[in-house]
């Protein structure tokens, strides 16, 4: 292969999906939904700029399966066809420039914050460790029905984003989120089909899989992001990791998604990574290349990626299909054509610092800071690269007290 490998076309296994590039914008959680939990005006603006902005494929930010069950207080929720005009409106916007755009859906389970939600239900009442518990609910097990129901909730909302005109959807089972705890030993203890071996574990996300694919039929391409690893004591491993991709690999899934770490241990965002790791950028690239010896599945790879000779030494040597960015295409929405033009030189993403222990120790300003250059896209705003993290933890407090670092997910 050439150099320029980001820029070369891509095709799904099946041959009826194309993307015009290799470049991939990963989720992020907006933050942006109106009060009725609808995409607006902002959300628009923004998936009309990541458009513009030249990646192959965009995905949304994570959309919610059922209105009583939120990660943080401005998801967006599809469970039904009443305000469909919107989530039309979302997709033409983002699907401009040729672009493909495949909505996100997820269900929290008992990653919902205090004040947010009601009620935290999981695949067993097992409680986070007592420093993160805090800031959560307890929660209780699911029974068979409600598993049952919420399958039948991700099936819906899928239909209905085919519907609206996204190009396909992504399974959300990564970051310690419902699916992600059924597949986890450390938080399903279940006793009976949901729980104990990884075959049983997986059940779970298969059959949401299978479900979704009846409803919208062959030919609609339908993705899942999922963890490398949950990097925790009796939770989920690598070892387990493959043989789910290759279970979905065997059942027809069109395109996988590779992060890893949870908000116990937040690897995703690029902490406890080693600086031998940092030095080939992508945060699980080793994890990659072993799985690709065992699964043909095309992969998009995602963290960490910052240089044009990164991506293409990644995809050159066959570990990734394609290239996820996430956080640069917060502050850079038009990062993959720089790319393309040659007019990008590496990214520094610096840690968003106070100086202010407590906030800087759990990262808590993070999200915030990039929700805040996200709501500017909105606004029809440029962003601020360089924008003071003191200046916008005032302005947060200012905006929304003291608590709101208790209500922010990604």
């Amino acid at each position: 292969m050439d150099e320029c490998t980001i820029s070369q076309p891509f095709q799904l296994k099946d041959k009826r999906t194309t993307f015009k590039n290799r470049i991939v914008k990963s989720a992020m959680s907006e933050g942006l939904a109106s009060k009725g939990h609808l995409p607006d005006i902002s959300m628009f603006r923004l998936y009309e700029a990541w458009a513009k902005g030249g990646a192959g494929l965009v995905i949304t930010g994570n959309v919610m399966v059922d209105r009583s069950a939120l990660g943080e207080p401005r998801n967006v929720v599809l469970e039904d066809d009443e305000h469909l005009d919107s989530f039309k409106k979302w997709a033409e916007a983002g699907t401009q420039n040729d672009t493909h755009l495949w909505m996100q859906i997820n269900h929290p389970g008992k990653q919902v914050i205090k004040g947010v939600t009601k009620e935290a239900v999981a695949p067993s009442a097992v409680n986070f460790d007592p420093k993160l518990q805090r800031f959560f609910p307890k929660s209780r097990a699911l029974t068979q029905n409600e598993i049952k129901e919420i399958i039948g909730r991700f099936a819906t909302t899928a239909k209905h984003a085919q519907r609206a005109g996204f190009t396909g959807v992504q399974i959300h089972a990564a970051h310690g989120y419902l699916i992600s705890q059924f597949l986890s030993p450390r938080h399903n203890q279940r006793e009976d089909e949901w729980g104990g071996p990884i075959a049983n574990r997986f059940k779970f996300l298969r059959e949401i899989y299978q479900a979704i694919r009846t409803e919208v039929g062959e030919g609609f391409p339908i993705g899942v992001k999922i963890n490398s690893s949950d990097f925790m004591k009796a939770g989920f491993s690598e070892e387990e990791s493959q043989f789910v991709i290759q279970e979905l690999d065997r059942i027809g899934v069109d395109l996988i998604e590779i992060s890893g770490g949870t908000y116990e241990k937040p690897n995703m965002t690029g902490k406890n990574v080693k600086p031998s790791t940092l030095e080939r950028e992508a945060y699980f690239l080793a994890y990659a290349e072993q799985l690709k010896k065992k699964t043909d599945i095309p992969l998009v790879l995602t963290g960490g990626f910052r240089t044009r000779a990164g991506m293409n030494r990644a995809l050159r040597d066959g570990a990734t299909d394609c290239i996820g960015l996430a956080r640069p295409m917060a502050v850079y929405p038009d990062y993959p054509n720089r790319l393309f033009q040659n007019r990008a030189g590496a990214i520094s993403i610096s840690p968003i610092k106070t100086g202010i222990g407590l906030i800087d120790d759990k990262a808590l300003l993070e999200l915030t800071w990039y929700s805040q250059q996200l709501d500017r896209i909105g606004q029809g705003k440029p962003t601020k690269p360089e924008f003071s993290p003191i200046l916008s933890l005032m302005l947060t407090v200012v905006k929304n007290g003291r608590d709101v670092f208790q209500k922010r997910r990604e």
